[in-house]
């Protein structure tokens, strides 16, 4: 079978379309074919050496995909090795999903979704009447955080992007502003995932008993020195997010999955469907992810 994978840390050039065998279900286990692989960026994480945790080499990328069970059942499902036509999955991992579902759509509610989803819920613990400001608002975990803030009753949600296609896509949203720093409003809660200037910002700009959520460091600017003086002269905290052990607990996927999905089926949450790419050219993908060309959720398809 087709798959990706890279055998050397660094950036997307090392990615590079193999064949190999495809995998066996072992017990509790079931063997899919993929339909969509789902692109995140962390996964551009793990391929350049600076996730978390580091990865046996060679090494196949991807935690989730859409696709069929041996009987013809469509699903969604948390994988490892998801850059690949076919992958196999915990049974307890698999979530049955209806036909007329767009894989990207459904692919956006897994890591992006439960990350956006834990981001307000678990991290931030958002309240009532808040401001909330998301940086990086049109990709994929922020398009969702941007609805889902005003879903869980945010005041006011201001977004930060990149660009006026970005700007027009995170209004059409339900945000109330776009935002650059510095600016006059101070916001209870800040979504960030670039680090770097952009996080040292976004701190000066916290409320008293705000919260800064850090969960990802998209700017590569390595080690961010914060002293605790500073937060106690701004009377603010700041909390540090990573979805993997977030998952672990209970009630953490099921949950916030059903609501996720029933706020689809209502109409209440769009998710954002940002373009696919062939499998074969997963390394277009991450160059297009990592120079800031793409919106919403992109995803690879198999045999395209």
């Amino acid at each position: 079978m087709l798959a990706i994978q890279f055998g050397r840390f660094g950036g997307p050039e090392v990615l590079i379309p193999v064949e190999l065998a495809a995998p066996v279900a072992g017990p509790g286990e079931v063997l899919l074919t993929v339909e969509a692989a789902g692109v995140n960026f962390a996964d551009t994480h793990q391929v350049d050496g600076s996730y978390l945790t580091a990865d046996a080499l060679p090494f196949v990328p991807g935690s989730e995909v859409v696709g069929r069970t041996a009987d013809g059942t469509r699903v969604l499902a948390r994988v490892s090795g998801g850059y690949a036509e076919q992958v196999v999955a915990k049974e307890s991992a698999v979530q049955p999903i209806p036909e007329d579902l767009g894989a990207a759509e459904a692919l956006s509610l897994m890591m992006q979704g439960l990350t956006a989803w834990h981001l307000l819920r678990s991290a931030a613990r958002l309240r009532e009447g808040e401001t909330v400001v998301v940086h990086s608002a049109a990709g994929g975990v922020g398009s969702l955080a941007v609805q889902l803030a005003r879903e869980f009753g945010a005041g006011r949600v201001l977004a930060q992007v990149s660009t006026p296609a970005k700007e027009r896509l995170v209004l059409g949203l339900g945000a109330d502003a776009v935002i650059t720093y510095p600016h006059g409003e101070k916001a209870d809660v800040v979504l960030d995932a670039v680090g770097g200037e952009l996080f040292d910002q976004a701190l000066g700009s916290l409320a008293s008993f705000g919260r800064l959520v850090s969960y990802g460091n998209a700017a590569r600017s390595g080690f961010t020195p914060l002293d605790p003086a500073r937060l106690n002269r701004l009377n603010a905290a700041v909390v540090g997010f990573w979805l993997r052990p977030a998952l672990a607990a209970p009630g953490a996927v099921s949950g916030p999955l059903k609501e996720l999905f029933g706020l689809v089926a209502e109409g209440r949450l769009k998710p954002v469907a940002g373009g696919s790419y062939p499998l074969a050219e997963a390394r277009r993908a991450h160059e297009d992810l990592l120079a800031r060309r793409t919106v919403g959720k992109i995803v690879l398809i198999p045999g395209a």
